[in-house]
Order: C-alpha cells, then sequence, then structure tokens
C-alpha cells in the first residue's frame, strides 16, 4: 500500500512546497526580471514562417532558481516534464516554461501552428508569437545577387556581401545563380566586360506591405511557392509581387475590347504577332493597391520598317491591344498609364510596350488584368478585364 502511495505524497509535497514557497518567489521578482521573449527566437524577429517551422531555440532558454519562480515546478507537473522537474530539485534551478514566454500560433515544443500561408514571427507585449498573413501580402522584386568580373574570377555578392568566388573556368549552373542570366549569356559579359563591373543574378522580395523581412532568393519558394518565383522571374525589377492572397471575391471593375484592323502599308501578319505579344505582355499582371507595375519584361515585339518613326522602325499592332488595356483600366479610376497617350497611337514612342508601360493602381484594392484574343489576322478582337480582389 504504501508504494502504490508513495508517488502521490511526493506530489502532494511537491505541490505543498510550490505554493508555500509562491510568495517569497513574487518578492524576489523584481530582483531577477523574468526573461524577455526575443531571446528565446530561433529566427531573426520580423522573418518569414510557415506551419511546422522550429521558431524557439529551447537551448537559450534561462535556467533560474527554484526559489524566485516556484510555480514552475507546478508547470512541470502539469505539462508531465518529470525529467525538468528531476533536474530542478536536485539541482535547486527551473527552466523557464516556454508558455510563459510565447503566445500565439507557438506550440509548447516551440513550433510555428495553428495557420495557414506565410507567417511573421513576432514579439507582442512580452511574448514570442507568430502573426498569421493578412488576406494580401505583397513585397518588391529587388536585386540581391551579383557577379563582379576580377582578374581571379568572378565574385559571387549577395545582399553586399562576398560570399565566394568562382574561377572563369567553372563558371556552370551548379556553381553561378542561373535563374535571370543563362551561363552562356554570363560567360560572354565577362569575356567582353572590365574588371569591377557588376552583373545581376538574382534577385530577392523586399519593402513589404506587412514589414516583414527581406526574403532571400533560395527561400522565395518554400516560403511562397513556385508560382511566385515564376511570377517575379518574368517582371522588371522593383515591380510589386503578390506573394499571398486568400481572397473571396473577383470582381469586374473596367473592361477594354478593341480590333486590330489592317493598315496597307504594314504586314498584318506581324501587327497580330505583337498584338498577341502585349496580351501575353499584360495577362495576369497583379497590382496591389497604391502601387505600380510594369508589364512582363520577358515578351518581345517585332519592328515594323516605317520611314515616319524613330529610326524608321514601330512595334505596329500594340496600340489597339494598349488601347484595350487603358480603357479598362482607365474606367476604374487609373491615371492614364505612364507611356501612353489617350489617342489612337496609344503607346508612345520611346517605351516598351510591356515592361516600359507603367500602370498606377490608386484603389485601396488589388487589381489583376486579364487579357485575351479571338479571331485571327485583321479581324484579331483584343479583350481586356480589370478586376478587383476581395
Amino acid at each position: 500500500m504504501y508504494r502504490r502511495l508513495k508517488p502521490i505524497i511526493i506530489l502532494l509535497i511537491l505541490i505543498v512546497l510550490a505554493i508555500a514557497m509562491n510568495p517569497v518567489g513574487n518578492s524576489l521578482e523584481n530582483y531577477y526580471p523574468q526573461q524577455k521573449a526575443m531571446d528565446i527566437a530561433a529566427l531573426t524577429i520580423g522573418n518569414t514562417v510557415t506551419s511546422g517551422m522550429d521558431v524557439v531555440d529551447e537551448s537559450k532558454l534561462r535556467k533560474v532558481p527554484v526559489i524566485y519562480h516556484p510555480e514552475y515546478i507546478m508547470n512541470d507537473l502539469k505539462e508531465q516534464q518529470f525529467y525538468d522537474l528531476f533536474v530542478a530539485l536536485t539541482t535547486g534551478a527551473i527552466e523557464t516554461p516556454l508558455n510563459e514566454l510565447t503566445g500565439a500560433h507557438i506550440s509548447s515544443h516551440g513550433t510555428a501552428q495553428g495557420f495557414e500561408g506565410p507567417g511573421i514571427l513576432l514579439v507582442k507585449g512580452d511574448k514570442l508569437v507568430v502573426s498569421p498573413p493578412d488576406t494580401f501580402v505583397w513585397g518588391f522584386k529587388k536585386a540581391y545577387t551579383y557577379g563582379v568580373k576580377t582578374k581571379s574570377g568572378l565574385e559571387i555578392w549577395e545582399n553586399g556581401k562576398t560570399v565566394k568566388t568562382v574561377p572563369y573556368s567553372d563558371i556552370s549552373n551548379s556553381t553561378v545563380p542561373h535563374n535571370y542570366v543563362t551561363v552562356k549569356t554570363l560567360q560572354k559579359w565577362c569575356n567582353k566586360a572590365d574588371n569591377g563591373a557588376k552583373i545581376t543574378l538574382d534577385y530577392g522580395l523586399s519593402n513589404f506591405n506587412d514589414n516583414r523581412n527581406p526574403v532571400a532568393p533560395e527561400d522565395i519558394e518554400t516560403f511562397f511557392g513556385n508560382d511566385v518565383l515564376e511570377y517575379m522571374e518574368n517582371y522588371p525589377s522593383g515591380s510589386p509581387v503578390m506573394v499571398y492572397a486568400k481572397f473571396s471575391t473577383e470582381t469586374v471593375v473596367g473592361t477594354g475590347a478593341d480590333v486590330l484592323g489592317s493598315y496597307a502599308n504594314y504586314s498584318t501578319t506581324a501587327r497580330a504577332y505583337n498584338a498577341m505579344q502585349f496580351v501575353k505582355g499584360w495577362n495576369n499582371t497583379i497590382i496591389p493597391p497604391h502601387t505600380t507595375s510594369h508589364g512582363k519584361e520577358t515578351v518581345g515585339f517585332q519592328g515594323i520598317s516605317d520611314p515616319h518613326a524613330p529610326e524608321d522602325s514601330a512595334t505596329h499592332g500594340v496600340c489597339p491591344a494598349a488601347r484595350s488595356l487603358r480603357s479598362a483600366v482607365m474606367s476604374d479610376g487609373f491615371p492614364l498609364p505612364v507611356g501612353m497617350s489617350s489617342g489612337e497611337y496609344a503607346v508612345l514612342y520611346g517605351f516598351e510596350p510591356s515592361a516600359g508601360i507603367l500602370l498606377k493602381n490608386t484603389n485601396d484594392y488589388p487589381v489583376k488584368i486579364v487579357m485575351w484574343t479571338t479571331g485571327s489576322g485583321a479581324g484579331l478582337h483584343i479583350y481586356t478585364k480589370a478586376i478587383a480582389l476581395a
């Protein structure tokens, strides 16, 4: 009988001990302030995290004399942390319980939990927490990795620091980033560039609307998915990139339509090609609220001989498509796009029809551009919808 009652007796003694020591601990707490929540973070505050990631470094949890926090004994009993309890009783020092320093969306084991999408590690009040993402999260494409030509090889700079030097003979897909600059193009650049010349090799995301920390190129797919990586690869540096969207409605807020038509002096086939490239350059572009965006830089246009145009060539065929886009966005309150006129010849000379034109969303909601065509030849019809996401 005594053997069966012994654990219960010990438990009762510990509970009484904790209760008895509690006033003493409370009186001493002012002299030994609680550990700060940010001190136990496994990541930099403001970093992006996903569910299941370790966000607490338990090795950083401070141990305090049991007499200062006897209530921690009760926590070990409640959590059935019997080994920690044994250590506390034999050494007189006890580890600060995680729940004293952590809050929302962090488990008792220090992992992020209970949310979807890319969260943020924050300190709120005196607790380490993970904040779930807002309905929309976007950042801006920014140069992150550079190649610098030197006498000894190509220096790779990341975030302003040299990380390695690659001998020119070793430049390959396995030694340098190649999402934006092919190895062949980089080798040609190295052969022609002067020592000290710099070329951008990769891009990260920064200046997020929710103030999270910048995200390095190698983490973009992990946190935001391959679709986001592919999106940003198509747009110029500085473009806004929607990395997370959990909207429930799509509302058409502007439309536009135009037809290619025919001009005796210019090839209809070439003009139709340019119109469809314009559509490809702008279709599925998302412009967050109060931001500006270019179209894709990965589309190309065909120059058509024109003695009246600067340099005797112009990308005829883009104007009907541009008029369609212009009508859709301006009917939603956008100002006249930079690089466009208000007339029939919608694209101004000197502006590349996709990456050169700039749209400004002055609304409080993101707008998605959807463009498509029907028909062919001179009868090619170009349609545009401006869609509000909410």
